[in-house]
C-alpha cells in the first residue's frame, strides 16, 4: 500500500507486428544489432581485462533510437558499480559510473563524466542542420548523461514537449531538454540540459544542471525482517517494498548468504513485490 502511495507508474507498450516482408526485413535488423552488440561487448571486455578490479562492475548496453541516428556505428555501455548497501571502490581510472563507446573501427572510449561526454558530442555529432537534429542531440545527451547519476534505483524519462529549439542571433541554434526522475520510491527530481549550435551546425556549449533527490536504498533491511521487534521488522518490509524491484539484486546477494528461515522471509517479501507490482 505505502508502496502504491508514493508510486503509480503506468506503463504502456504498443507492438505492431508487420507481416511479409517488412517483418523479415525487421528480424534481419535485430539479427545485425545483435551480433553488433556481441561484437561490442568483446571489445569492451578486452578493453576492461586490463584493468584489475573492473570485473566487479555491471556492464549494461546503452541502446535508443536516438543514439542510433545521430552516432551510427557508436555502441554505448554503462559500467556500474555497485553504491549499496555497501559500495564498491572502482579502481583507476574508472568512476562509480562509467560510460564507454565502442566505435566503428573497433577502438573503445572511456568517457567518465560530463566533461569527457562533451568533448566526445564535439567530435562525433556530424554538424547540426536542422531542428529535429537539434532535438536530438539533446535527447542523446541526456540519455547518455543520466548514467553518471545512476545508482541503480532511478529512472527516468525524457518527455517530448521538454525538447525545445530555438533560433540564435547568428544563424545557429540552442536546443534545451529534461530527463525526469520517475517518482518511485521517494526519487525525484530532473536533469536539465542546453546544447548550442554555431550557424554552421558545430556544437558551441553544453550547460547542464541535476536536482535530484534519492529515496530509500539498502542498508541492511533484509537483515532485520525476522527482527523480535515488530516495529523494527515492519519498518523493514515497508522499506523493501518502496524499492520495489529496484531491490531485487540486493535481496539475492542477502539471500545467497542468509540462513533458511531469513532466506523464507526474503522470499516472501519478494513474492509480494511482485504481486503488487501486477
Amino acid at each position: 500500500m505505502i508502496r502504491r502511495l508514493l508510486s503509480i507508474v503506468v506503463l504502456s507498450t504498443l507492438f505492431l507486428l508487420c507481416p511479409g516482408s517488412a517483418l523479415a526485413a525487421e528480424t534481419t535488423s535485430a539479427d545485425t544489432a545483435s551480433v553488433g552488440d556481441a561484437r561490442g561487448r568483446e571489445l569492451l571486455q578486452q578493453r576492461l581485462a586490463t584493468l584489475k578490479g573492473a570485473e566487479r562492475g555491471q556492464v549494461m548496453p546503452v541502446v535508443e533510437n536516438v543514439l542510433a541516428r545521430i552516432f551510427p556505428g557508436d555502441r554505448f555501455y554503462a559500467l556500474r558499480f555497485r553504491q549499496y548497501p555497501v559500495a564498491l571502490a572502482p579502481p583507476d581510472p574508472l568512476t562509480s559510473n562509467n560510460l564507454f563507446v565502442v566505435r566503428p573501427n573497433g577502438s573503445v572510449e572511456h568517457l567518465p563524466d560530463v566533461g569527457a561526454l562533451e568533448l566526445f558530442f564535439r567530435a562525433a555529432l556530424r554538424p547540426v542542420t536542422a531542428d529535429a537534429q537539434a532535438q536530438d542531440a539533446a535527447r542523446a545527451w541526456l540519455r547518455l548523461a543520466q548514467e553518471f547519476r545512476q545508482d541503480g534505483f532511478l529512472q527516468f524519462a525524457i518527455p517530448d514537449d521538454s525538447l525545445r529549439v530555438t533560433a540564435r542571433a547568428n544563424g545557429g541554434r540552442e536546443a534545451t531538454g529534461k530527463a525526469l526522475v520517475t517518482p518511485q520510491g521517494g526519487n525525484q527530481g530532473e536533469i536539465a540540459a542546453t546544447l548550442t549550435f554555431d550557424g554552421g551546425g558545430s556544437l558551441l556549449t553544453v550547460s547542464e544542471s541535476a536536482n535530484i533527490k534519492r529515496g530509500i536504498r539498502p542498508i541492511c533491511q533484509a537483515t532485520k525482517l525476522l527482527d523480535p521487534d515488530p516495529v523494527v521488522r515492519g519498518m523493514a518490509e515497508q522499506a523493501i517494498l518502496v524499492m520495489g524491484k529496484g531491490a531485487k539484486a540486493y535481496l539475492d546477494e542477502q539471500r545467497a548468504r542468509a540462513r533458511p528461515a531469513l532466506q523464507e522471509a526474503i522470499d516472501r517479501i519478494w513474492r509480494q513485490i511482485l504481486s503488487e507490482d501486477r
